[in-house]
Formats: C-alpha cells, structure tokens, sequence
C-alpha cells in the first residue's frame, strides 16, 4: 500500500546539494553526469518537484562567491536542457503543472546562504531573472545580511541590507527560506514577513535539541504567514542517539510538526549530501569542524530511499489525505500561488 502511495503522491524535495556534484564536473559533463549518477535516484525515489540549492564551498569565499553561483545556476540550465525529456527547470506554479503532466521531475532553483549577492540587494533581481526562485541569507556563520544559527549567542537580527532582501524577495515572488537563519534572525523575518515563508530542511526543536532545528513557536510563526516547515534528513539534527536512526525518526518529526503547525504546513527537505560530500572532498583531506554532522543514514542515503518515509507515515496510520500534503502536496500548493 505505501509504495503505490508513495507513487499516485506529488513527492516534493525542498532540498538536496546534487547541483554540487554536478557543478564539480566539467561542463561538457554536467548533463550527462547528472543523466547517469541522479537521475535514476530522483526516479527510483518517486520525486516530481526537486528544489536544487546553490550552496558555496568555503573555497569560494568571498573573492569567487558570485561566480560559483552563477556558474551553478549556469548548471542547473545545461543539466535540464541536456535531459529534457525527463527534467523541466520550472519558474513558477504553472511551469510545475506542466512538467508533471509531461511525467518530468520539476526542477526548482534557491540559493543557500546567497553569498554571491553579499549586500548588493539589487542582484536578488539578476538571479531572479536567471530562475531563481527561493533564497536563504545565512548559513553558519555570519553574512552581511544576517547571522547563521552557529552565532545565536551573538543575538542578532538582520541587518539593514537584510531586511531590504526579504522585501525584494517578496516584491520579486521568490519564497524566502529561514533554515540555518539564527534564532533572533527568524523572530526578525516573523515580525516583517507580509508573504509565506518556507524552511527547505529544518527539524523540530522540542525533538532534538539543536541550533539547526526550529523551536515550536518558530514553527508556529512560519505556519501564521501560511508558509511550511519542510523535515531534513540530517541524522543529527533528528536525534542525539545515532543508534536509533531509521526512517521513523522523520516520522517523528513529522508528526510533531503536524501536531504544532497543523498538516497543512509540513514537508520534506531531505539535505541529501552524503553523496554529494563524497564526491567533492578530496580525500586526502578530512572537515575537523566538531559541529559538522554525520550524514550516515541507513537506507536513506539517497533519493531512491524515500518510499521508506512513505512506508513509516503509513505504519504511524497518518490519514493517506495528511500523508500526500507531507510528500509534496504543500510544497506544490506554496509554489504554486506564491512563487514566481
């Protein structure tokens, strides 16, 4: 039952780091490489709608930000023009139902962190206007539109440069994102926010007790603006006992979300990068950072493992109504009206 669910569902990703595998390639190879190594996966897995984050390396840093992200939004193009009888780059809602009568995955651009842009606000426009169309302005650390949940103790709001991206980015109609947004970053957007908000891979709080993770009255507020608090996968953002990871740990959090923000605001974004992080560190080299999560998740390594998600949210007896809005159904409805 829960596989032919999981199939008849709309399955909605709001995040995975694919675009950096791809993008570590030479160009010649970028459609090809994502023909042979993702695309299986993203079918295997049932996704329809997969939003395609351009997340900066450290390498990059601040001197080549802006070329790295337009050199993998320039990816993002090739890989879905290379693969265009199974991939669509969508823009907005009617873009997405078109790509899935077409039986093709709806790719979605964002950016993470937006470190190409730095303060020049006007640049969200350029991006825009390239596909863009979800955004986040922190990471870890500090930018100069706000600070990464990594700098909570520093107790921050945005900045001026910040608060003048979120009203572009609702001028503009591209969803902001408030995963990996530091704790007074998000009581910030919460107090300005005229549009819904979306976080792309956050878990809860009151579950596992991380700065990552979204405390229920965040999780409350983004549901307030009508927007939705999407689960990641990362096993240390949903427990403290690795021993315990299994796809009903999503459950977990899904269900926790569901019983704070209401069915209607809960999704999926997976932060598939075990993968991804193996394809692009050089493996002479090791990240010492302690905060740095593990990402080894026993059948849910990749996208092909998603029916397992399904498969727990049956077990729960999730209502199939509630279960088809948790895989994609409101992340499609989102897009929908409020994106592009």
């Amino acid at each position: 039952m829960s596989l032919e669910l999981h199939r008849r569902a709309v399955v909605a990703d709001a995040h995975n780091d694919l675009l950096m595998a791809v993008s570590a390639r030479p160009a010649e190879r970028w459609g090809g490489f994502f023909r042979d190594r993702w695309l299986p996966q993203l079918r295997e897995g049932g996704i329809d709608i997969q939003v395609l984050p351009v997340f900066i390396d450290d390498q990059y840093r601040p001197e080549g930000a802006l070329r790295q992200t337009l050199r993998m939004i320039e990816c993002a193009h090739v890989l879905a023009e290379d693969n265009a009888d199974h991939v669509a780059l969508c823009r907005d809602g009617g873009d997405i139902d078109a790509a899935l009568a077409d039986d093709k995955i709806a790719l979605v651009l964002a950016l993470e962190s937006a470190p190409g842009i730095d303060a020049c606000v006007e640049l969200f426009s350029t991006l825009f206007r390239l596909g863009v169309r979800i955004a986040s302005i922190a990471h870890w650390g500090r930018t100069p539109l706000a600070d990464g949940s990594r700098e909570d103790a520093t107790g921050s709001r945005l900045t001026a440069p910040g608060v003048r991206a979120l009203r572009e980015m609702e001028r503009l109609g591209m969803l902001f994102d408030i995963s990996h947004l530091g704790a007074s970053g998000v009581a910030h957007v919460l107090e300005l926010a005229t549009r819904p908000l979306i976080a792309t891979h956050s878990c809860a709080r009151a579950l596992r007790d991380h700065h990552r993770n979204l405390t229920d009255d965040q999780i409350r507020g983004v549901a307030a603006t009508g927007g939705v608090v999407c689960v990641n996968f990362v096993p240390d953002f949903l427990t403290d006992d690795r021993a315990k990871v299994s796809a009903d740990l999503i459950a977990d959090h899904v269900e926790h979300l569901a019983s704070v923000a209401g069915i209607d605001h809960v999704g999926l974004g997976s932060d598939f990068v075990r993968e991804v992080m193996a394809d692009v560190t050089p493996p002479c080299c090791e990240n010492l950072d302690d905060e740095d999560p593990l990402f080894d998740f026993p059948g849910l390594e990749g996208p092909a493992g998603l029916p397992l998600v399904t498969e727990a949210l049956v077990r729960r007896g999730l209502p199939e109504q509630d279960i088809v809005k948790v895989l994609g159904g409101n992340v499609r409805r989102l897009m929908s009206k409020y994106m592009g």
